[in-house]
């Protein structure tokens, strides 16, 4: 019969580390005499971040004494007590190996089901004191399990734990966590998975991701997005030829690209982008910017539509300098910002240049004569800052269940409504109702951070599914630092000394910089230079990190416990071997 042989609890609080401040809940000491357990947590604990621990599907931690026994030889500890590991539960007996999803079980008053196991993040290892921890608690099969309170009530350390009732289907919670995290991920283990009941949604949607995956080669779509874009045409850049050079209004200019050879380019999936680089001045670092592809994929040709920015570097010396014949490098396509199959109704919503990726979308469509509901909104100034717009009307006119909506926000004297401009003003919210846009539909948006922040929050409240609203920004994306307190700052050159290792480029932040070995790895290079980053666990198990490798290598300590799809590299345990454009 198992034991609760101790319950912890702990209040998230502040915690130095690495110069940074970290707010969590992870720290737990024991407490004496019965503790109330309720639906969302034991009274007298918290958790620092929400978005990873706690909540009704997470609202118990349990974790075995086994378990300790077992680190306690592996890593050389005698200082391990109930609540390192960051467990509510210490429990004897209840191994992860045994333990099922789904399973039900009592103490004391109260009454339990197991939902999953613990998501590994770096906070474990803070905790402590082994960075490796988050690895090793998946390598090992040993990560714990979090219960939901099914029957609140009173608990005490001491106490036996009763197993009530067995989950379907029969999958360890040791073989539920090497399913989504460990290579392989066997095809009927995870349809067998998703028939539990009990499995929290959040792994429901991995192991969906999982599933759907198809024949993919390499990368695991079920902890990353960044493993869906299929492996880059070529590596590296390699040079391409302006075949055309195009006036789309007063600040966007379109160029075509096409092999030198004019052979036909490899496919693009409409909404993916090519990086281009540039040298505007021999003396400095290659300007490297990233633009969507936005004429109809499977031609023989890539195009782009570049906006001149003010003060921009690569924009100012596009239109000033790069005409017909010239040759620029150029990586493949990459992107997961792409159009899905299916028969869903389409929005395609745009401001601005924001215009170009969603126009790929609207070729492919017309392209394959698709009979689904499309909804073209776009916003724009007036018709001299309308870039593509003639292109666009044409394409719509091919789709026979097509809507349209531009807005213009300051119309000229000349512009036509309803011929160039359906209405004045800007795009908002309650354009959705007015367009009668349906809440099944496929949404895809592109333009100003802004633009895409507000009407992304409004398609939501419209009741538009959250994972059925797609972004793609051109710029540095959202950072994802779990715990993390600290204000955000442009990028720069890290402090100290001048590295003096091969360059990475941060494509998207616009920077360039040489490596110096002082920094353990690229992710701690990228924060060194404030760069957005994304992360969790910091070993590589969670993925968060996957980033394109757009050009060079990397070299791996320690090595992930599943690689990244091919063309990608985590940035958290890995180091360039030689010079680096990484998208971030």
């Amino acid at each position: 019969m198992a034991t609760l042989t101790s319950v912890n609890v702990g209040l998230p609080r502040n915690v130095e580390w690495h110069g940074r401040t970290v707010f969590t809940g992870v720290w737990k000491t024991p407490v004496v005499g019965p503790r109330m357990v309720r639906r969302l947590n034991v009274d007298g604990d918290g958790q620092g971040d929400l978005a990873g621990h706690g909540g009704e599907q997470r609202a118990v931690l349990v974790y075995q004494v086994d378990s300790y026994r077992y680190w306690a030889k592996e890593l050389g500890r005698d200082d391990l007590e109930p609540g390192h590991f960051g467990e509510n539960f210490t429990v004897d007996g209840m191994s992860d190996e045994e333990v099922c999803i789904g399973d039900r079980y009592r103490i004391g008053e109260a009454l339990f089901e197991v939902t999953q196991p613990r998501v590994t993040c770096y906070r474990v290892g803070l905790r402590l004191r082994e960075p490796r921890m988050a690895a090793l608690l998946v390598s090992h099969r040993r990560p714990g399990f979090y219960c939901r309170v099914l029957a609140e009530g009173k608990v005490e350390a001491g106490q036996e734990i009763v197993k009530i009732s067995t989950g379907p289907e029969r999958i360890s919670v040791a073989e539920i966590d090497a399913l989504l995290y460990l290579p392989g991920h066997p095809g009927d283990q995870v349809e067998r998975a998703l028939r539990i009941p009990a499995l929290s949604p959040g792994w429901v949607s991995s192991l969906k991701s999982l599933r759907d995956q198809g024949d993919r080669p390499s990368g695991n779509p079920g902890l990353t997005a960044a493993a869906n874009s299929p492996p880059p045409a070529w590596s590296g850049f390699r040079p391409l030829r302006v075949t055309d050079v195009e006036p789309q209004s007063e600040t966007v200019v379109a160029i075509s690209l096409a092999n030198p050879d004019l052979s036909p380019l490899p496919k693009w999936l409409a909404g993916q982008f090519i990086t281009v680089r540039l040298l505007p001045s021999p003396q400095n670092p290659p300007v490297i910017r990233s633009y969507s592809l936005c004429n109809r994929p499977g031609a023989d040709h890539y195009r782009i539509g570049v906006k001149q920015e003010p003060g921009g570097v690569a924009s100012a010396y596009i239109r000033e300098h790069v005409a017909v014949g010239d040759t620029l490098d150029v990586a493949a396509p990459r992107g997961v910002f792409s159009l899905a199959d299916g028969d869903a109704p389409v929005l395609l919503l745009s401001a601005g240049v924001g215009v170009t990726p969603v126009l790929a979308m609207l070729h492919s469509l017309a392209e394959t004569g698709s009979t689904r509901p499309v909804w073209w909104i776009h916003g724009a100034r007036n018709s001299t800052e309308h870039p593509f717009a003639e292109e666009a009307s044409s394409l719509l006119k091919q789709l026979p269940r097509a809507h349209t909506h531009v807005s213009y926000s300051r119309p000229r004297e000349s512009d036509r409504a309803g011929i160039d401009y359906t209405v004045s003003g800007r795009l908002s919210a309650d354009v959705f109702g007015a367009v009668g846009l349906p809440r099944n539909a496929e949404a895809y948006l592109c333009g100003p951070n802004s633009f895409m922040e507000d009407l992304s929050a409004a398609l939501a409240d419209y009741g538009l599914d959250r994972a059925h609203i797609h972004v793609e920004t051109f710029g540095a994306g959202a950072p994802l630092t779990p715990g993390i307190i600290e204000a955000v700052k442009p990028p720069h050159p890290p402090d100290g000394p001048i590295g003096t290792g091969p360059t990475v480029a941060f494509a998207r932040s616009a920077l360039t910089v040489p490596w110096h070995p002082g920094y353990g790895s690229l992710l701690d290079f990228a924060e060194a230079c404030d760069v957005p980053t994304r992360w969790s666990c910091r070993t590589g198990v969670c993925h968060n990190c996957e980033t394109a490798l757009l050009s060079g290598a990397v070299s791996y300590h320690p090595d992930p416990v599943e690689p990244p799809a091919e063309g990608n590299v985590l940035i958290c345990c890995s180091a360039p071997r030689e010079n680096l454009v990484l998208d971030l």
